[in-house]
């Protein structure tokens, strides 16, 4: 099966379009026409709606990607075995990881990563919703949560402690839970659709029941509306640790309790070759969240 001809099939799903496809494989738009025609005589199937306007995967294009995207990948898996380590990694790396996540810490960390990789390209998807790595055809995702997904292979890249916080102006006001049953009477500001939050007492892990006015589908929602003085947050300490810092909000430290902490995880489809640009970013990335 052609390399070639499965870039440009890959370049397409990507969205680019056919004649920026040529050009980013550097080869005319003829000739990626024609690649593209041969694969689809090759599988023996159209893979591509074209239009005069765009270009769109069919679905048995859908379903062939995934598959495309996995032979360009242990091509490259291959090139990279033989290379010199001290080469770095190439190729597209695409990773996904939360909005809030993806811009406090990996965006900030990607050009140091990137002037250490030359040959390599980053494609970062920041998004709140779970995404299937296998049919988006990413090599992984960084997630911070308690994994239940057997199929796919992880690692622990750090602790993901957790805070409880509230403004100045919100604790002069309504003042400063001491115990955990004090969290009753407060404002509490939570993720949609959340009623409990989990806490460790005692090394024991428990829940409590929070109730508020106020309550968004991200954290970047809920610390503004925090330093804003509506109510407790809890939330993540590399999320606000700026905040924290310049005095915008306070910490609330429970006499009986703890917010329970989660993990920071690198999530990948396979341990199967583990591309070495894969291996290279979690490297990177368990080394800055250690400082």
């Amino acid at each position: 099966m052609d390399f070639l001809a499965l870039s440009i099939l890959a370049e397409v799903a990507g969205g680019s379009s056919l004649s920026k496809a040529a050009r980013t494989l550097r080869i005319t738009p003829m000739a990626a026409t024609r690649q593209l025609s041969a694969l689809e005589t090759e599988v023996g199937a159209r893979l591509v709606h074209r239009t005069t306007r765009s270009l769109a995967l069919t679905p048995e294009g859908q379903s062939f990607l995934p598959h495309a995207r996995a032979l360009l990948e242990e091509r490259a898996s291959a090139y990279a075995s033989v290379r010199p380590v001290t080469e770095g990694g190439f190729g597209l790396l695409r990773l996904t990881s939360s909005v809030a996540f993806g811009r406090k810490v990996i965006a900030p960390m990607i050009p140091d990563f990137m002037r250490a990789n030359p040959a390599l390209k980053v494609d970062l998807m920041m998004t709140d919703s779970l995404v299937d790595l296998v049919t988006e055809g990413l090599d992984l995702a960084i997630r911070i949560a308690k994994l239940n997904d057997s199929s796919l292979v992880a690692r622990r890249l750090a602790d993901n402690p957790r805070v409880l916080l509230a403004s100045p102006d919100y604790m002069e006001q309504h003042g400063v839970p001491e115990r955990l049953s004090d969290l009753a009477r407060h404002e509490c500001l939570a993720i949609s659709g959340t009623t409990h939050w989990s806490f460790k007492t005692a090394e024991l892990l428990t829940t409590a029941r929070i109730e508020g006015r106020f309550s968004a589908n991200s954290i970047e929602g809920l610390l503004q509306a925090c330093m804003g003085g509506l109510g407790v947050a809890n939330l993540s300490f590399w999320f606000v640790r700026d905040e924290i810092a310049d005095g915008r909000v306070k910490v609330i430290e429970l006499q009986d309790a703890h917010p329970e902490p989660l993990d920071v995880w690198a999530v990948y489809p396979t341990s199967r070759m583990v591309p070495s640009k894969v291996r290279l970013f979690i490297d990177a990335l368990a080394a800055r969240l250690k400082r």
